[in-house]
């Protein structure tokens, strides 16, 4: 083992000499800015962890967005308008899901790798968790019951992607994620994370747990589908908790989940999904998920194949460029796909940029954000031609930083992982609905621990916090909540300024000075850097400038950022440092 090690050590200290350490600025590669305890070793393990933490998204996100019905006809008469029951759009269904589960992984792959080789940043990239929701329940709808189709909904993602590429050129993306108070930022994340929780207690992508129903918004369901009333879709009170997928989903792909959370084991969400699916793969049981019927049968034949390279047939290049009779809708559906975009990626890429100490204290901005929201922004509109929601940066990126990711390295690694994963289709296309509804509920558990964070001691902050967070659930809404949230931020704090500057400031809330400061000004100024560097005539104004981060701090917090180092990957030389404490940091608000 200790060979081993040597040998390591040794590959290590070659890479970081050569061109690829110097471009990827491993520490001893002499680049100015190089980063400390980053490894070539250690940079590739990280990618395994950020690819195994991510994984869960190929299935999760081609099951949800199949409930848009995506391109199939729904041709069910009136004894089933939304062809709930349809067996010919069941199967049509199959086939959406398995176009998603390539593309899903495709984009996965190229946007995570590019970020990776363009922006030099450990963070991975994929379709949106609460995006993906957004377009499919409340854009394009339940079966396509929406207000626009699923053709259009595209190319407002596709517009979306180029606007953003724009906005991230001129640095106006910073400057409009800074313009948005803090409380709602915060309160958009717990909004989203009870959304997803609400899905996945459902039938369509969850357990079974809860149904609609008429004396009462919600009821206490769990029985078989079959068993169901075909009116209200409630199960008799006999019959409720008595689906055996509800508890295989509830003990095997949530307890065990939880457990390995507990324990940090790596890739713990892809271990529950796996398990729950091994156990639904029989088709003899009681829960399998490939009964015997048409359905059952089409999905057990692909199934079969295992490992497959499955075409995408039915949305590729799908746009509908006809916007003439859905203008209002494409356009709220467009600005709040922009909205969610900004707060979710920009907040996701600060927060993964300070867990890896990569944040510069005077700009307050990170190392290659430009590049990296322009990657982002063109990976939005590729996604939407393979058909896919908006792509953004994943929070479960920390795994792979906090395995010692610190390069473009990392994120290399994870998207050459989902390329390989492109081959497996059939068996991410064969993941039961029970097996990922505990997966959404425990995303919503993660998106949810940002509610201590919203200052709650004044009113003015605390309300609209308060009903983004109920509005986003209770109306099976982000676009609502977020409405709702901002227009109540502006009609109480525009109120409390008017008063305030008609009566000379005398008359005030009592705790107004706990209110959290806003401003439309960011630290760095609004222009981005490159653009700051052709102001002042550099000439290679696309090169940043020499100067290393630690050089702008003092040395205790230069020390701070040496970040943690694995044993057998840091030279024998490099005494090991610990990690900052605080693994989730927000970007300091002005």
């Amino acid at each position: 083992m200790e060979g081993f090690n040597r040998w390591v050590h040794r590959t290590n200290e070659k890479i970081a000499v050569s061109a690829v350490g110097r471009y990827f600025r491993l520490d001893g590669s002499g680049h100015p800015k190089e980063r400390k305890g980053s490894y070539f070793f250690t940079e590739i393990r990280a990618g395994l962890a950020t690819f195994f933490a991510m994984a869960y998204i190929i299935a999760v996100n081609a099951s949800i967005v199949t409930d848009s019905g995506g391109t199939c006809v729904c041709n069910g008469g009136a004894d089933d308008p939304i062809c709930a029951v349809n067996t010919d759009y069941a199967v049509c269904q199959n086939g959406i899901k398995r176009d998603l589960i390539t593309a899903t992984a495709a984009i996965s792959s190229l946007a995570t790798f590019m970020m990776g080789l363009l922006a030099n940043m450990p963070v991975g990239l994929a379709p949106g968790m609460g995006l993906n929701a957004y377009f499919t329940y409340t854009v394009v709808g339940f079966h396509g019951t929406g207000l626009v189709p699923y053709q259009t909904a595209l190319t407002a993602i596709f517009v979306e992607g180029f606007i953003f590429f724009a906005l991230a050129l001129f640095g106006m993306r910073q400057w409009l994620a800074r313009m948005i108070p803090r409380s709602i930022k915060l309160a958009t994340s717990v909004g989203i994370g009870l959304f997803l929780t609400l899905i996945g207690l459902t039938y369509s992508e969850g357990i079974g747990l809860v149904v609609g129903a008429t004396a009462t918004p919600l009821e206490l369901a769990g029985c078989v589908s079959g068993l169901r009333d075909a009116d209200t879709g409630a199960c008799l009170d006999g019959d409720k908790m008595r689906n055996p997928a509800l508890w295989v989903g509830i003990f095997c792909g949530g307890i065990f989940t939880s457990i390995l959370m507990m324990y940090r084991v790596k890739g713990a969400i892809i271990f529950g999904i796996i398990l729950v699916s091994i156990i639904s793969w029989p088709r003899t049981t009681p829960l399998t998920y490939f009964p015997y019927n048409a359905v059952g049968d089409d999905s057990f034949d692909f199934f079969k194949k295992v490992v497959d390279f499955h075409k995408i047939e039915n949305t590729l290049n799908v746009q509908n460029w006809s916007l003439g009779q859905y203008g209002g809708q494409f356009g709220l559906a467009l600005i709040t796909f922009l909205y969610v975009d900004i707060l979710d990626c920009t907040g996701t890429l600060y927060a993964m940029a300070q867990h890896a100490s990569l944040i510069d204290p005077v700009t307050q901005d990170f190392e290659g954000s430009t590049m990296a929201y322009m990657v982002d922004s063109l990976s939005i509109s590729i996604g939407a031609i393979l058909g896919t929601p908006p792509v953004t940066a994943f929070i479960e990126s920390g795994a792979g930083i906090s395995e010692g990711g610190k390069t473009g390295l990392t994120a290399m690694s994870a998207g050459i992982c989902f390329f390989i994963s492109i081959f497996f289709a059939p068996i991410f296309a064969s993941i039961p609905p029970w097996a990922t509804g505990c997966v959404l509920i425990l995303v919503g558990v993660m998106m949810t621990k940002a509610v201590v964070e919203i200052n709650w001691k004044y009113l003015g902050d605390a309300i609209p916090a308060f009903v983004t967070i109920a509005l986003m659930p209770f109306t099976y809404s982000i676009a609502d909540g977020l409405i709702g949230g901002i227009c109540t931020y502006m009609v109480l704090n525009g109120t409390v300024w008017i008063i305030a500057k008609l009566s000379r400031g005398y008359i005030v809330p009592p705790n107004y000075d706990e209110k959290e400061p806003w401003t439309w000004r960011i630290p760095g100024g609004i222009l981005p850097p490159w653009m700051v560097r052709l102001t002042k005539g550099k000439k290679d104004f696309w090169n940043e400038d020499a100067r290393s981060v630690s050089e702008a701090v003092p040395e205790t917090v230069a020390v701070e950022r040496e970040g943690k180092t694995s044993g057998s990957d840091a030279p024998e030389e490099q005494p090991v440092k610990e990690p900052v404490a605080e693994t989730e940091a927000k970007p300091k608000e002005a």
